[in-house]
């Protein structure tokens, strides 16, 4: 039997322009690919780092009136940096809400639908 590689995580969005706009800001995530429904039902944007096969999928859904409800939210993707403390900085300048564990050296970032993103140094 083949192996299996992961190749994206999913992120469905209420509002792609704001989350494009995070991503790209934040992380300097760049558009790969997007597909568009042709009726207009729904929009896929596929963001790379630039560096692996890994890619982050946003859904945006036409027919959403309201932002998602994430309940207890333990939903997360990480990345990591060597140069950890310029992004830590930058995170902080930005005005984004951090949620830090100095203790084990790492934080996370939320985006604007709720979302986390563990930020950790490469060790």
């Amino acid at each position: 039997m083949g192996s299996l590689k992961i190749v994206h995580t999913n992120f469905t969005v209420f509002d792609l322009e704001k989350s494009l706009d995070f991503y790209t800001r934040a992380f300097e995530f760049e558009e790969v690919h997007r597909k568009e429904a042709e009726d207009g039902s729904y929009i896929l944007v596929y963001l790379g780092d630039g560096s692996s096969s890994h890619l982050l999928e946003l859904t945006w859904l036409k027919d959403r009136k309201e932002p998602y409800n994430l309940g207890d939210n333990e939903i997360h993707f990480a990345v990591t940096t060597n140069d950890y403390d310029n992004w830590h900085a930058r995170h902080k300048e930005m005005g984004l809400n951090l949620w830090e564990n100095e203790a084990m050296g790492l934080y996370f970032v939320e985006d604007p639908d709720g979302y986390w993103i563990e930020v950790l140094p490469v060790r």
